[in-house]
């Protein structure tokens, strides 16, 4: 997923920082602000799910 934030969004990612964890951990933080918690939900985010909501906020950023 990582590679796939990277390709899409190449041009407007100042810094992405991937932190291992054991445990069943992943989380998502944008700009300091969690963006997702398997913790929370249990279960991974899907891919195209993640880069849709990454990008509607990109775009609200600009």
């Amino acid at each position: 997923m990582t590679s796939k934030i990277l390709t899409t969004f190449k041009q407007q990612i100042e810094d992405l920082k991937l932190v291992p964890s054991k445990g069943g951990c992943f989380e998502l933080t944008v700009n300091g602000e969690l963006f997702y918690s398997k913790l929370k939900t249990k279960q991974f985010p899907d891919e195209q799910w993640v880069l849709d909501t990454l990008g509607a906020r990109m775009k609200k950023k600009t």
